[in-house]
């Protein structure tokens, strides 16, 4: 039988058409994968798809029905998707990745609206366990409970970690101490006064695993670290397992959530902030937060680096023009100290730094944009220079100059410190809770005040995160006096750290928290802020509620929709206000296994 021969035109005219077509579906398909893969709108779509897959509900109408019948105790929260292990919904790297760059924008606290806020329980990593205990935590934790291995490859070699069998191990280095921080902080101390109690409160800046700041406890120096969620994503997790105190920031646009003039020693290793940078913003910024007399100290780049003379040169003229001494320069670290009064500033300088008005408050800190002034030590009234205040610990319980700013302040401290020191006598006593024991490490107090609960638990092995919130009376700074530390925040939004990172919760006057401090009106639902807690707390943890019976009666019902056990309990007996106490554990669980 003979070929059918189409005519040449027409058979050219079909090939080229499922050509064509064959073309562009493969170079479509090409540029949705480098678009997918290499763009911000791949990152966001992918941040959309994923929290899909955590968010209970994207209609509001819906949201809000299932709250309600959360809060009365009618409907459990359901868990959220597996891939949101280490969700933090303000620190999303994938949600904010279409936002500026400029000065680090997004890498800072970008939070959702409530309706798009995940409500649903976080579940621990396959194979997690109740962590280790302190001290031991400090050189070992399980490997299984943030099995992420791209910090141990970068910088095992400088003896931040290594896995070691079930566990990781902390050797205790650093980028510029590789042999360890014991022996860089004895370094340090050959120039700074860090025993005896002159120095108790110090913020370490872009802080790795925090070997610093858990070494430092040896001196008596208590330490918060912070990094942001970037390539090193779960640094501020691996020291918050470690029983250190570290929260997830990033220096970028905005002030640090801390009042003015409250670390005696800030310190910068290898933490790649440009300090000079934007006319020297951001070294001002660390002015602001550097008590009179105290200490900074920057080891690495730009420190006496190769190629980096110029802004070695400008660091040394930002920190001149403030009338910085500088102590010593010791290879690549250099140690400056503030000066204790304004004598030498305002002056002529190149960066044209000036005084801030005195309508400024330098303790405003919450969502507060940076400013290139200078805060007069003089601006604010009361003794906070290093040196003069009183030593640790007698700083504890003496009441500082700056609690004298607020009416009957001297009284309300003394009052506010007698009356902690016999709730937590009777908290240890009374109530089924582990204060005392090695338990419990991590503690957080979310409504501070003057930090009198943080104060009474001084012989307790543990640091307490002391939370003001922001809407509430500035009071962070007299905490910071007392040789204590902690953080602006509002609790209408999540808290900037992972999940499963505090082992005992507290807080008194849990409704005030959500109000108005004008209108007294609910700004956000107390069911998004128990989720929030159970997001943060560790399995087997503790939450401690103190607040009126109408309002504990509420948190039971909602407790039993979060998986805690509650248990009710009267206040001590020299009580004399109308209170209950909840106290809840969260229960260990874990996500069904998929059936195959």
């Amino acid at each position: 039988m003979g070929h059918v021969n189409l005519p040449t035109s027409k058979r050219n005219a079909r090939q080229w058409r499922l050509l064509d077509l064959v073309s562009l579906a493969f170079f479509l398909a090409v540029l949705l994968f480098l678009v997918l893969v290499f763009t911000p709108l791949g990152d966001s779509l992918a941040a959309s798809g994923r929290q899909a897959l955590v968010l209970s509900s994207v209609d509001p109408r819906q949201r809000h029905r299932l709250l309600a019948l959360v809060e009365a105790g009618q409907q459990p929260v359901d868990a959220c998707s597996a891939e949101a292990v280490d969700h933090m919904p303000c620190e999303d790297p994938r949600r904010n990745s279409q936002l500026s760059r400029e000065m680090n924008f997004y890498r800072e606290r970008q939070c959702p609206l409530p309706e798009e806020t995940p409500l649903c329980l976080i579940s621990p990593p396959e194979g997690y366990r109740v962590p280790v205990s302190w001290p031991e935590s400090l050189h070992k934790i399980w490997f299984k409970n943030m099995p992420h291995n791209k910090i141990a490859e970068r910088k095992g070699h400088q003896g931040w970690m290594k896995q070691e069998g079930p566990y990781w191990i902390f050797p205790g280095g650093g980028t510029m101490f590789p042999d360890g921080a014991v022996k860089y902080i004895e370094r340090l101390g050959q120039y700074i006064p860090l025993s005896g109690g002159v120095l108790r409160t110090a913020l370490d800046m872009g802080c790795g695993v925090a070997s610093f700041g858990g070494y430092m406890l040896q001196e008596d120096v208590l330490t918060l670290s912070f990094a942001p969620r970037d390539s090193h994503k779960a640094q501020i997790q691996f020291a918050l397992e470690r029983g250190i105190p570290a929260f997830v920031a990033m220096l970028g646009t905005r002030r640090l959530p801390f009042p003015a003039q409250s670390f005696d020693l800030i310190h910068c290793s290898r933490c790649l902030i440009p300090f000079t940078a934007y006319n020297g913003t951001y070294f001002v910024e660390v002015d602001r937060l550097l008590r009179p007399g105290g200490y900074l100290v920057i080891s690495g780049p730009p420190v006496q680096w190769p190629k980096q003379d110029k802004e070695w040169a400008d660091l040394q003229s930002v920190a001149q023009s403030l009338c910085y001494e500088l102590i010593v320069v010791d290879v690549t670290i250099a140690i400056w100290k503030k000066p204790s009064s304004d004598s030498c500033f305002p002056n002529q300088n190149e960066f044209g730094l000036d005084a801030c008005s005195d309508s400024d408050d330098p303790n405003y800190a919450w969502y507060h944009n940076l400013k290139n002034c200078v805060t007069k030590i003089s601006s604010l009234k009361g003794e906070q220079a290093v040196g003069s205040m009183p030593n640790w610990p007698e700083r504890l319980t003496k009441p500082p100059e700056r609690v004298s700013l607020l009416k009957n302040g001297v009284d309300v401290f003394e009052a506010d410190t007698r009356r902690w020191t016999r709730r937590v006598a009777y908290y240890k006593h009374t109530l089924d809770i582990k204060l005392g024991t090695s338990a419990i490490r991590n503690v957080m107090d979310m409504n501070a005040v003057f930090g009198g609960f943080a104060a009474a638990l001084l012989s307790d092995p543990v640091w307490v995160m002391n939370v003001v919130p922001s809407q509430k009376p500035s009071t962070l700074g007299v905490i910071y006096d007392r040789g204590l530390i902690g953080l602006y925040h509002d609790w209408c939004e999540p808290f900037s750290t992972y999940p499963r990172t505090y082992d005992l919760i507290h807080v008194v006057s849990i409704e005030s928290l959500m109000k108005d401090s004008s209108s007294g009106k609910r700004r956000c639902h107390l069911v998004d802020l128990i989720v929030e807690i159970d997001r943060i707390l560790r399995p087997e943890g503790t939450v401690l509620i103190r607040d009126v019976p109408e309002v504990v009666d509420k948190v039971a019902r909602i407790a039993r929709g979060v998986r805690w056990k509650a248990v009710l309990y009267d206040p001590e007996p020299e009580s004399n206000g109308r209170e209950k106490i909840l106290v809840a554990t969260k229960k260990f669980w874990t996500q069904p296994s998929p059936s195959h």
